[in-house]
């Protein structure tokens, strides 16, 4: 299995589809890298000579941001969020959906599963 930036990418797959299981590659930053640096994007990865790695390897950290420098960009983002306690901030430090979605039903993703509260007593009760 070849390695760029210390991931192993498949060696069964196209070069341009075993670019995407770096963080931060996309499809279409895959088929960018492939152009630049004169590879076939649909060469399997396991027929890619070591001076066409170090040239993929070379403009990953030339040109794009990805793998750890950009997990802890995205952190360092949510920090600083959190830190001038803005809506956003507040709302990653909660745990509930930051982009407007509605929390009265759904969310269940950001919320986690449901906690059940003690129902209403019956009206059979209250005579």
């Amino acid at each position: 299995m070849p390695r760029l930036l210390g991931v192993d990418i498949p060696n069964d797959k196209a070069t341009s589809v075993s670019l995407t299981y770096l963080y931060g590659v996309g499809e279409r930053t895959a088929r960018d890298l492939c152009r630049k640096a004169g590879i076939d994007p649909t060469t399997k990865a396991r027929d890619l000579a070591e001076d066409e790695l170090g040239r993929l390897a070379a403009l990953l950290e030339r040109d794009y941001t990805v793998e750890g420098p950009l997990r802890r960009q995205l952190q360092q983002s949510i920090t600083r969020l959190r830190d001038i306690k803005c809506y956003r901030g507040i709302r990653h430090r909660v745990g509930l959906p930051v982009r407007g979605q509605r929390t009265r039903t759904n969310a269940r993703t950001r919320k986690g599963p449901k906690k059940t509260v003690a129902g209403k007593k019956g009206v059979k009760d209250l005579r």
